[in-house]
């Protein structure tokens, strides 16, 4: 088992994961820093996939199965838009690169994101893995993901014995995580677009990493959406969270957030703002039905055990049950 990006707090939790089970005789991840916590078996292999020397120090090594975690949904603190996107974009031609020199690899499965799917006013109520292309590629992290895709479906039709499966999830939410959406629900004061209440779906952290051990252990060719069952209004997560919306003016809502940044606002990406906008929804029966995982918690589940765990206004956690069949979709 490899991983890239294994120093990201769900690169952690999946070494974690892979160490704890005996299905994975070794485990070894990929990055430019150490994982956050300490690791029991994990090999760490100092290594920027960018760089072309990614290859060799990869070239004659046995894996079975990558997983490429090591994509930016935005730019860290500090770092520009163009090294993020050489980051997505070079480092994922230069990995499939070194994949070349792998032995034995058979499986490649990638967090990729259902952002490729872009938020629309005209969208269909659910998302299914076909209709990826329905729309523009309107931002640069769409251009991004669709060049990500591109380039691994290209090499799994020059290497028809790897199986590559390319995880579309919708954002996660969890009281571990530190993203966009725990960094907008955190917000005394929430900004909201006038006039919209979109639906939005998550997935919950627990659920991010389990959907990604099934696939390895379950993989399919093509993409999977990933995400919990059902939907849910913004104003309604962000009543349970206990906050105050600040509805805006749509034309004025990137100048009133970027300004609200001098004021220790969170930065908001241009495909977060159009998800606030427009939302978006995925059908999961491919997830459920043909890689065999079923979400524990449902968008809803999810952001209340969000809300519980870090403190907010839900009186009391949610259940976590399996979902049944029929509620795949909704």
């Amino acid at each position: 088992m490899l991983i890239t990006g294994v120093s990201t707090r769900l690169g952690t939790q999946l070494s974690r994961r892979f160490e704890s089970d005996p299905y994975f005789s070794h485990v070894a991840g990929v990055d430019t820093r150490p994982p956050r916590d300490t690791l029991g078996r994990l090999e760490f292999i100092e290594a920027d996939i960018r760089q072309p020397s990614v290859m060799s120090l990869l070239a004659g090594t046995r894996f079975d199965a990558l997983v490429h975690n090591n994509i930016l949904r935005q730019p860290w603190p500090g770092m520009s838009p163009a090294a993020a996107h050489d980051t997505n974009v070079i480092g994922s031609l230069q990995l499939l690169a070194a994949c070349e020199r792998i032995e034995g690899l058979d499986t490649i499965v990638v967090r990729g994101s259902a952002g490729i799917y872009g938020s629309e006013p005209a969208a269909p109520q659910f998302f299914t893995e076909e209709m990826a292309r329905l729309y523009p590629l309107r931002t640069r992290f769409q251009r991004d993901v669709g060049e990500i895709e591109d380039y691994f479906a290209t090499f799994s039709h020059r290497h028809p014995s790897v199986t590559c499966t390319m995880l579309r999830y919708q954002p996660a939410v969890g009281p571990a995580l530190d993203t966009q959406v725990t960094r907008y629900l955190g917000q005394p004061l929430v900004p909201t677009f006038l006039g919209y209440d979109p639906r939005l779906q998550f997935v919950h952290e627990s659920d991010a990493v389990e959907a990604l051990v099934a696939a390895v252990k379950h993989p399919v060719a093509g993409a999977v959406n990933v995400a919990g069952a059902g939907t849910i209004g913004l104003t309604r997560a962000i009543r349970l969270a206990g906050k105050r919306t600040v509805p805006i003016p749509a034309p004025l809502f990137g100048t009133t957030t970027g300004a609200g940044r001098r004021l220790g606002v969170p930065p908001l990406s241009p495909d977060f703002q159009r998800l606030l906008q427009y939302g978006r929804a995925v059908d999961i029966m491919r997830l459920t039905e043909e890689v065999g995982y079923r979400p524990r918690y449902s968008t809803v589940e999810a952001v209340q055990d969000y809300v519980y765990r870090a403190g907010g206004a839900q009186p009391e956690p949610p259940a976590a049950r399996p979902r049944p069949r029929s509620s795949a979709r909704s």
